[in-house]
């Protein structure tokens, strides 16, 4: 087989993947599909997956939904329908057996990952007003509609993760490989070997504590009169909300974070809270109307966020790194010890062998000045933009272009291994799990 062949094949695979990403898009597909088909059917049952049913309309949606992304998408390809449809069922058939396995994640998590998304529409499109405008519905309408979309893709990520993971391949499965597809294999281009070491930033305790206090005065000033909207303009972490007063719309009972939920539902009429501590700091609440199931509030959010000074301990322990480095210890042993970044910890801070054309541009100016065996000074890493962190890059060495062997590109060969594997595994669990469990297309 050709890996020209194994390239198709992966290719596949990937696009099931990469609809388990956008799948999230299901959640808006009523607010899209309303603009794209108005007077049309839109809920007729196209498929069945155990209990849960997949309509017309969520393929509309999540098809008007990629089309927002990608101007291209031919919403009438009855190929990439079937591929939408198939990518829906196998999220439905991950998502019940992680149900099933009692694989769980937190409402922080949902919660966090749903704040992103947003995030990441505004961005795109402009605005909230933008965003709301294409979709159909205000933003506290939208995380509503899309929270459940959201954790049942988390909890097939989860299982996913679990799964397949920790897939590693032994030596001879690598050289089989390579055996088998070597002839295929493209040349490597000049590279340069990359390690760091990871400090997040974390708060200290005076830091909260200064959160707190400025939360309960502002609390205090509205109490004595003070506008709760004004306040929450000019105050609130949430900018989503702050704009509009601190108001979060209408929520139904289970959609909010537990220790929000419980202060709300408990509050009177236009009672204001005290300072509630969730995981994204503290909250004043004020309940506006409420029902037996569903509860209607504003609030302004005070961040327990990482200070200036927070920053400089984390730089400074990075610092630390590398005059350790300088005096004679290897950096790959200070990676393993001291490192905050589990994924490249155990292999020594290890980043990778990157060509020269694909540096992140995070580092590429940082990277390019550097010279061999060199260690940069602490530069900010947002990977992740719910964890702040600082890094310090080892520039090991240049690699100058090359066809790749088992004698010096064992690393690049392995990955490629194990991805195939990877890919050869989730392709087949699939399968199986669509054999096992009951689903049904509808005609």
């Amino acid at each position: 087989m050709k890996l020209t062949k194994i390239k198709s094949n992966m290719t596949k695979i990937f696009f099931k993947w990469l609809l388990l990403s956008l799948i999230i898009g299901i959640g808006f597909s009523s607010g899209i599909n309303a603009q794209i088909n108005k007077g049309e059917t839109i809920n007729k049952i196209v498929a069945i997956v155990g209990n849960e049913v997949i309509l017309k309309s969520d393929i509309d949606g999540q098809i008007a939904y990629m089309m927002l992304r990608d101007k291209s998408v031919n919403p009438n390809d009855p190929k990439l329908i079937k591929e939408v449809l198939d990518g829906m069922i196998d999220q439905l058939l991950i998502t019940t057996k992680a149900i099933e396995d009692s694989v769980t994640v937190s409402e922080d998590e949902i919660t966090q990952r749903l704040d992103l998304h947003i995030q990441s529409e505004i961005q795109r499109f402009g605005s909230e007003k933008r965003v709301e405008q294409v979709y159909g519905m205000s933003v506290a309408r939208i995380k509503s509609e899309v929270r459940d979309q959201i954790k049942n893709n988390l909890l097939a990520r989860s299982l996913i993760q679990k799964k397949f993971g920790e897939v590693a391949v032994t030596g001879t499965e690598v050289k089989e490989f390579y055996d088998k597809f070597k002839d295929s294999l493209p040349s490597l281009p000049k590279m340069v070997e990359l390690y760091h070491i990871v400090k997040f930033v974390q708060s200290q305790a005076q830091s909260k504590e200064q959160v707190l206090n400025l939360a309960k005065e502002i609390r205090d000033s509205i109490i004595k009169g003070g506008d709760f909207a004004v306040f929450a303009k000019n105050h609130s972490a949430d900018l989503n909300t702050a704009k509009e007063g601190g108001e979060l719309g209408w929520f139904d009972k289970g959609k909010l974070l537990p220790e929000f939920e419980k202060v709300a539902f408990n509050l009177n009429i236009n009672e204001i809270s005290n300072p509630v501590e969730t995981p994204f700091g503290f909250h004043i609440i004020q309940t506006l109307e409420k029902k037996a199931n569903s509860i209607r509030t504003r609030h302004i959010l005070f961040k327990i966020g990482q200070s200036s000074e927070d920053q400089e301990v984390a730089k400074k322990i990075l610092s630390d790194m590398k005059k350790r480095y300088k005096e004679g210890e290897a950096f790959e042993e200070l990676a393993r010890k001291f490192s905050d970044e589990k994924e490249s910890r155990g292999f020594g801070g290890f980043v990778g062998k990157i060509p020269l054309t694909e540096i992140p541009a995070s580092i590429s100016s940082v990277v390019s000045n550097m010279n061999e065996g060199e260690v940069s000074d602490p530069i900010p890493y947002n990977t992740d933009p719910l964890k702040p962190a600082f890094h310090v890059v080892y520039k090991k060495r240049i690699i100058p272009e090359r066809f790749p062997t088992l004698d010096s590109d064992y690393t690049e060969i392995e990955q490629k291994a194990i991805e195939y594997k990877k890919s050869k595994l989730y392709s087949d669990w699939l399968t199986q799990l669509r054999k096992e469990m009951y689903w049904e297309i509808k005609n």
